[in-house]
């Protein structure tokens, strides 16, 4: 369900076809997304997902342990893995995200052009040895494509390290299609105004804060509820700490939902309380549904979301947070200002012309293949 495979996606059922033949190749068969692979697209798979596997548990598990063991194999023996899954040669390569960057920079295919793609703001990773890996990976590719100015911008400004042979191409955001699913059933909420989020249940996302911040309106008679949509390991933590704060009715914890944009609809207001973010697809399809939104000023959000006038930004400081949430409960002009800004996101996010970069990329990188 995460934000780079529904972008791989997305390119897979809109780029030419008649300019590229393309190949999806998966480590692992399984996600609530497969079903949506376009079926026109060719598909290598590695290895099967757990849905296929035997349900009984000890077989299961010895097909697991099995599965990894062959994982491992393939990555330290990429050739065993081209020999036995690849059987073409492709004349570009592209890794959607980091997690694929050494697979792609280690194919056998040593003539085809490699390309990656890098969604992450690398300045909240406290790992500098992975952060310095995955920005030395990122040199060896024939061309790089970062997912925000930002992303790009900030190794530079943190590590001094600059990619000539890169662009920024935003990732598609696909307001029709949002629109659409967002009639595809009727959500309510019981208390109201309802704040909605949707996002990961991971530390840096902020949910902890963002309900300490709830609680703190609560204690000032600021009567609203909050939804967040996403699962995580950071669920049980949340409960325990909605438990502990006494808002378990009014902090509520969806979990993963495959179309989250009828609760969206739903609500009142959005908020983003992440610590870290890239160019979050999220952002621009709240907008397209109208909804005023409040954001930490973060990664390439920024880049989405002109302050004041479509949405508002704060810093991540739960101070700022609440006060921003408060301004949204108390002064329906600001809410009204916000939401009819928010009536240019078509305008702003232009499905065609980032098709049209992509495009270009891959042709630029095959004219350099066959020179």
């Amino acid at each position: 369900m995460g934000g780079v495979p529904r972008v791989v996606l997305d390119l897979l059922r809109n780029l030419p076809k008649d300019k590229f033949d393309f190949t999806l190749m998966l480590n692992l068969y399984q996600g609530e997304l497969v079903t949506e692979i376009p079926k026109d697209i060719k598909l290598i798979v590695v290895e099967k997902g757990r849905e296929q596997m035997s349900k009984n548990p000890f077989i299961q598990k010895f097909q697991l342990g099995l599965r990894r063991l062959k994982l491992e194999i393939f990555d330290k023996f990429p050739s065993i893995l081209y020999a036995l899954k690849v059987k073409e040669d492709f004349d570009i390569e592209v890794s959607p995200g980091y997690a694929e960057f050494e697979m792609v920079l280690n194919s056998p295919n040593k003539k085809s052009r490699k390309i990656g793609w890098f969604h992450t703001d690398v300045s909240y990773d406290t790992d500098q040895n992975r952060v310095m890996k995955r920005i030395n990976l990122m040199k060896k590719f024939d061309w790089m494509i970062f997912g925000a100015a930002q992303t790009r911008q900030v190794i530079e400004d943190l590590y001094g390290v600059s990619y000539p042979k890169s662009s920024v191409i935003y990732n598609v955001i696909k307001l029709p299609e949002v629109r659409k699913k967002a009639e595809e059933f009727q959500a309510d909420f019981e208390i109201r105004p309802t704040f909605i989020s949707i996002g990961r249940l991971h530390h840096r996302k902020g949910y902890a804060e963002l309900m300490r911040v709830h609680k703190r309106l609560l204690d000032e008679n600021l009567m609203h509820s909050i939804a967040v949509i996403g699962g995580g390991n950071e669920m049980e933590n949340l409960k325990n700490q909605a438990k502990e704060l006494g808002v378990e009715k009014t902090f509520l914890l969806l979990d993963s939902q495959k179309n989250p944009w009828p609760y969206v609809k739903a609500a009142d207001y959005f908020v983003l309380p992440s610590k870290s973010e890239s160019y979050p697809l999220t952002i621009g399809e709240v907008m397209g549904l109208h909804k005023p939104i409040i954001s930490t000023n973060v990664g390439g959000i920024p880049e989405m979301i002109d302050d004041a006038k479509d949405g508002i930004l704060v810093n991540f400081d739960e101070n700022e947070i609440f006060e921003a949430m408060k301004r949204f409960l108390i002064e329906p002009e600001l809410v009204k200002k916000i939401t009819e800004g928010t009536l240019n996101a078509d305008e702003k996010f232009d499905e065609k012309k980032i098709y049209q970069q992509v495009t270009e990329v891959f042709e630029q990188q095959y004219k350099k293949l066959i020179k």
